[in-house]
């Protein structure tokens, strides 16, 4: 029998989510619950919030290590985060995932002190995921179908690196993943 996709991905994010997130005082799952409690709490649809949670589990899924940046390695985790993650859920969830990291690229061009913000992993990310995106990338991007779903889940990305902040466990999601879920 298969496992139930929205079991799976909490157990994913429960077990594998132990790892260290980057340079931060906090882990893969905490870094995880707190983006999807961000878009909770502001309100979001289903879909923001199961992207916010599943943003990063292509850093999950990989068997680079637990910082390949740091071995100046761009994990392309949005990719393989997007790569995983279709299978499950339509655009509205796998799109914001997969162009967060563009959305980091975006607004350290268009927004004046966004690149001043980011922590020193996410600088350290930036210059292997190609660094602040061209006025012509940033016209492209802004005119996608997603890029405003994926800007609002960079910014719950950045905020969402508090040491020790209490959330939920990842089940605590799972309406919000089995209200998007692709049918079949």
């Amino acid at each position: 029998m298969q496992q139930d996709p929205v079991e799976m991905l909490a157990d994913l994010i429960e077990g594998k989510g132990g790892k260290q997130y980057g340079l931060h005082d906090l882990n893969q799952r905490a870094h995880a619950l707190q983006a999807a409690l961000l878009a909770e709490q502001g309100g979001c649809d289903a879909a923001l919030i199961t992207a916010a949670l599943l943003h990063d589990i292509g850093h999950m899924v990989h068997d680079l290590g637990e910082n390949p940046a740091a071995e100046g390695i761009d994990d392309r985790h949005e990719a393989l985060g997007h790569d995983f993650l279709v299978r499950f859920f339509g655009p509205e969830v796998t799109e914001p995932v997969r162009l967060h990291v563009a959305a980091k690229r975006y607004l350290c061009a268009v927004e004046p002190g966004y690149f001043g913000r980011l922590s020193q992993d996410s600088v350290l990310s930036l210059r292997l995921q190609g660094g602040p995106m061209s006025a012509e990338e940033a016209a492209a991007f802004a005119a996608g179908p997603h890029a405003a779903a994926a800007v609002q889940l960079r910014r719950f990305d950045e905020a969402a690196k508090v040491k020790d902040l209490p959330t939920s466990n990842a089940r605590h999601f799972a309406p919000y993943m089995r209200a998007c879920l692709r049918a079949g």
